[in-house]
């Protein structure tokens, strides 16, 4: 790591800035936040924020391709990250003002637009991977700049619980009113989530724009061309085809849990802003240890193998989820006082964050065996978007399903068919053999 360049350094900070829109927006703070004090009702609440993701998903997968092929061709990427920091910082400070009992119609689209934003940056910033350092180092620097965005959100999440985000009593993680001042009967405390995500991203980006220059373009300015043809061949690449289907439904399901998380913990189970940040620190340690022991069992099994067990673990946490609330655990009635419900959800919490973790590693390393050696980066560009092309559908199908049931627990349900689906796709996948 101290090898490493100025530029390289300036890539991976890009993690660590945009990590906490996703560590304290999307699933630890803003989002139960949303459901419980803005709506006031957690069924309604989890509807609107799935719809929500559901269309910026769908925006993301129709605009993603575009902007790709368009960083390929221009090599122009710093005026696009330029454009997208922008909104990014506008829409993340605008939710300060997303007071309880308000309107959730505008917090909803500053969110939208800001997740937007977030995933836009990304697309750039990786299109600049393949030119900072040679190709045996792609997978080093690649998995740095993960270790560094978890790294982000963790000490993120524990600045805000300890200083400013306040449970109902008014009280932070430390037992402390809301640093500066701020009131806790506004919640401003947790409302100051929105522009402490803005301000970290202002101060951490200062590395990436100083340091990592833009690159000349690496395309002939036919990247449309050669993507229509990439994807015209692509079903007869059986193994590579089966292994996008696959990992297009158990990484919408894993995000799908991500996002869904807290929410799920604020509704059913009556949990509090402190509470689901501090089951937010554990889940991210465990995503970081499990994600570095699952680099070992991969190189003992391979990835595939990695991949099934890793799934098969997260259908089984969705089906403990699904059958417990407050009442019960596993369908088994325990006192509504009872603490158990409680530790069975953590406890799913840190198994969600070390499968999840470790299915992300082992995904990449799938890739790696699934893709022409002289064609890398197409087709991790090609990973990426089959990543987004379905991003709308967990959300979609997670809110459908609490809106036809009514109950918040079993909109949960939609999570373990698309795990399924991810599993039996893999049955077709074929990892063929690095070499030494």
């Amino acid at each position: 790591m101290l090898g490493i360049s100025r530029r390289i350094w300036g890539w991976m900070f890009v993690d660590w800035a945009c990590q906490p829109y996703f560590t304290l927006l999307l699933t630890f703070i803003f989002a139960p936040y949303f459901t419980s004090a803005i709506v006031g009702n957690d069924v309604l609440g989890q509807q609107y924020w799935g719809w929500m993701l559901a269309i910026a998903g769908i925006a993301i997968a129709g605009l993603a391709p575009v902007l790709g092929a368009t960083a390929d061709s221009t090599g122009a990427r710093r005026s696009w990250i330029i454009v997208f920091s922008i909104l990014f910082v506008i829409t993340s400070f605008a939710l300060w003002w997303a007071i309880p009992g308000g309107s959730f119609v505008w917090p909803l689209i500053a969110f939208g637009v800001g997740l937007c934003a977030a995933e836009f940056i990304a697309i750039f910033v990786n299109a600049m991977l393949p030119g900072l350092c040679p190709d045996r180092q792609l997978g080093v620097i690649s998995g740095s700049g993960w270790a560094l965005g978890y790294a982000g959100g963790l000490v993120s999440l524990a600045l805000l619980l300890t200083l400013l985000a306040e449970d109902e009593s008014g009280k932070t993680l430390l037992g402390n009113a809301p640093a500066f001042g701020l009131n806790p009967e506004t919640r401003e405390g947790t409302r100051f989530v929105g522009p402490f995500t803005s301000l970290w991203f202002i101060l951490f980006m200062v590395p990436f724009f100083l340091w990592t220059p833009d690159q000349r373009p690496k395309s002939d300015g036919q990247t449309f061309r050669g993507l229509i043809a990439t994807l015209r061949t692509l079903p007869r690449q059986r193994s590579l085809f089966a292994f996008l289907g696959s990992s297009m439904f158990y990484r919408d399901a894993l995000n799908g849990l991500y996002a869904f998380g807290g929410i799920y913990a604020a509704g059913v189970l009556d949990w509090s802003i402190v509470q689901i940040g501090t089951f937010g620190i554990a889940s991210l340690i465990f995503g970081s240890i499990f994600a570095w022991i699952g680099g070992f069992a991969d190189r003992k099994w391979g990835p595939k193998a990695i991949i099934n067990a890793s799934c098969l673990v997260l259908i089984a946490v969705c089906v403990i989820i699904v059958t417990t609330n407050r009442e019960m655990v596993v369908f088994m009635p325990v006192a509504f006082e009872s603490s158990t419900p409680d530790i069975v959800f953590f406890i799913c919490g840190c198994i969600i964050g070390g499968a999840g973790g470790t299915l992300q590693a082992a995904s990449r390393t799938m890739m790696v065996r699934q893709a022409d050696s002289d064609r890398m980066t197409e087709a991790f560009g090609l990973y990426a978007f089959a990543g987004k092309a379905t991003s709308f559908l967990a959300p979609f199908l997670i809110a459908s399903f609490t809106s036809l049931t009514g109950d918040q627990r079993l909109g949960i349900t939609p999570l373990i068919v698309l795990f399924l689906i991810g599993v039996l796709f893999l049955h077709w996948v074929q990892p063929k053999r690095l070499t030494q």
